[in-house]
């Protein structure tokens, strides 16, 4: 196939567009792979729309090898399967809804899990149809409330969505292992640096739960890594290793003193230090409990206040606690919430004031730091004063414990006794988690086992973001001069130019062009007569075909020059070679 730039619909441009934030979304447009169409939307044009096809056609085979089939559902979906689910509810605001000129409610799919148990519960009704594997690749539709970043958090987007259906766990297990092999050759046919770390499941629900993060500075998750063992998560999945509880026989009663002016934890730590000095070290941020007060928004709209007790050095990472709490969304209580509360004093809350069998009756969570027999420094429920020695077990108890504080590097690994974490930033590309029974049970999809007797399905659930993957790719690859595409993914085998006024210069690359073509190969020839040198080269390190070959002045010699566009190493070959020569370059 020859791609010839003269009629190419494509225009390439000279400075990044306005809204563009991170690198893959300033190359793509300006290379001329998307256009935006609304916030969080974006056409594909000729050149991207290869590149997407590319990515989908890797994982398709893949998907293929391990016996997984493919499927396509609608992608205008009725309310009934997602309201037995419950997520019609779940979702709030993050879907697309919508009613038909009947007044029948419809969604526009965010994913398809309802969809798929509801196919085979139609199709099948024996353990001996199982274990199958389904799979699609279809455009999705959130309602992302700050999309960004181009094709990295859109509204429209492109996934592959597949589902395991077992009778069994230990069968979920093995489909789960299948995917997950599966998914590690297809990261490494798509070219980028990944790594796999385990996760949370969020609304989806289910139990073991890994994530495949494309290494990016630009990635809107923080994952960690231990510097000693092979332990590696997403920072929501990260579970504290709690300390031993600490024996307190010993412990000085609680005592409440006046700490005026103090209602930062620095300020706190300050005044400590000058009027209660320690004898074997100053007080820390540490030493201090924090009592964080927050609101959890029900998907129904219910609103609930909680207490989030953590050590003093420490900040709740909200994302990191949604992700424990999801659909559930969560927002700091503002001032007109917080004089609802008449039991509590702002700057100086304590556990006395919390709990659910408190006057104030807010929920009382605390960090898995906060064991019996540790002692702390916290509000005293009055202004100005705080409570000393106040020992957790003895003179407080919580409702419970909850993964919401920040995570920071050098906390020591919760898998090994000597490693600490260090963090990085990633890119979610694929997510495998196991679902269990969740969607069976709400849709009742059950088969009869080889007893006769009725079994309720088990399911896994598989997926990679496409469109979001070409994006990745981009991050990735790429340098001051443009995009370099991984030859597996790029829109075509070589980018030819022809350049010079001589006719006979254009007549050997438009032959050239042909061979290639005949060859098998897919070739961008620019062939535009009235564009400079300088341009075409410009163009062509931008839209990133990895072998650029140029016809030019060495066509005197018979030779044509051949570069490597991700290495920038040159070579001249000569003319009546180059087929051969391009052919063993692209094919290796």
């Amino acid at each position: 196939m020859i791609l010839r730039m003269s009629t190419l619909f494509v225009r390439t441009l000279r400075d990044d567009p306005a809204d563009a934030e991170v690198p893959s979304h300033r190359l793509l447009v300006r290379a001329g792979y998307i256009r935006r169409a609304a916030p969080g939307i974006y056409s594909w044009l000729p050149l991207g729309l290869r590149v997407l096809r590319n990515v989908e056609r890797i994982v398709r085979e893949e998907m293929d090898a391990i016996g997984a089939q493919e499927l396509q559902f609608p992608a205008l979906l009725p309310r009934e399967p997602y309201e037995a689910s419950g997520r019609w509810s779940e979702y709030g605001a993050g879907i697309f809804r919508l009613k038909d000129r009947k007044d029948a409610d419809y969604l526009l799919g965010p994913t398809h899990e309802e969809m798929f148990t509801l196919a085979v519960k139609d199709l099948y009704s024996s353990y001996k149809d199982l274990p199958v594997w389904l799979y699609q690749i279809q455009t999705k539709y959130r309602d992302e409330a700050r999309p960004r970043a181009g094709l990295l958090r859109g509204r429209e987007f492109v996934m592959k969505d597949s589902y395991s259906f077992d009778t069994t766990d230990e069968g979920l297990d093995a489909s789960y292992a299948a995917h997950r092999e599966a998914y590690v050759r297809t990261f490494d046919r798509l070219g980028f640096d990944y790594v796999i770390v385990k996760a949370t499941s969020g609304a989806m629900g289910g139990s073991k739960s890994e994530e495949f993060l494309a290494k990016a500075e630009v990635g809107e998750d923080t994952y960690v890594r231990c510097t000693s063992c092979g332990y590696a998560a997403n920072v929501e999945a990260v579970q504290v290793r709690p300390p031993a509880p600490v024996p307190y026989a010993d412990a000085p009663a609680a005592h409440a003193e006046d700490t005026p002016e103090t209602p930062t934890i620095q300020t706190l730590v300050d005044h400590l230090n000058a009027a209660f000095p320690r004898e074997d070290r100053p007080w820390t941020a540490g030493d201090t409990l924090k009592n964080v007060l927050m609101v959890l928004k029900q998907p129904d709209g219910t609103r609930e206040p909680v207490a989030i007790g953590l050590p003093g050095d420490r900040e709740v990472d909200q994302k990191r606690l949604e992700g424990q709490l999801e659909p559930i969304e969560v927002e700091p209580m503002d001032e007109a919430e917080m004089k609802r509360h008449p039991a509590l004093v702002k700057g100086y809350i304590g556990p006395a004031a919390l709990g659910e069998k408190s006057a104030s009756g807010i929920r009382y969570l605390v960090d898995p730091r906060v064991v019996e027999g540790t002692r702390w420094v916290t509000g005293a429920n009055q202004p100005g004063r705080h409570v000393l020695d106040l020992v957790a077990g003895r003179d407080f108890t919580p409702d419970g414990t909850i993964e919401a504080a920040e995570i920071r590097d050098g906390d020591p690994c919760p898998s090994c006794p000597d490693g600490v974490l260090e963090s990085a930033r990633g890119i979610e590309m694929g997510h495998i988690f196991q679902l269990g029974r969740k969607y069976a049970d709400a849709l009742g999809l059950q088969v009869l086992d080889e007893n006769g007797k009725l079994v309720t399905v088990t399911m896994g659930s598989y997926g990679i973001g496409v469109s979001r993957a070409v994006a990745a790719i981009a991050e990735d690859n790429n340098d001051e001069l443009g995009l370099s595409w991984p030859r597996e993914i790029s829109p075509a085998d070589v980018h030819l130019v022809a350049t010079g006024k001589d006719e006979a210069i254009f007549e050997t690359a438009e032959a050239l062009a042909t061979d290639l073509s005949q060859a098998g190969l897919t070739v961008v020839y620019d062939d535009r007569k009235k564009v400079s040198p300088g341009v075409k080269f410009k163009d062509a390190e931008l839209i990133g075909v990895p072998t650029i070959v140029t016809v030019g002045r060495g066509l005197t010699d018979g030779r044509v020059e051949v570069k490597d566009r991700r290495s920038g190493d040159r070579e001249d070959v000569l003319l009546v070679d180059a087929v051969p020569h391009l052919l063993g370059v692209v094919r290796g």
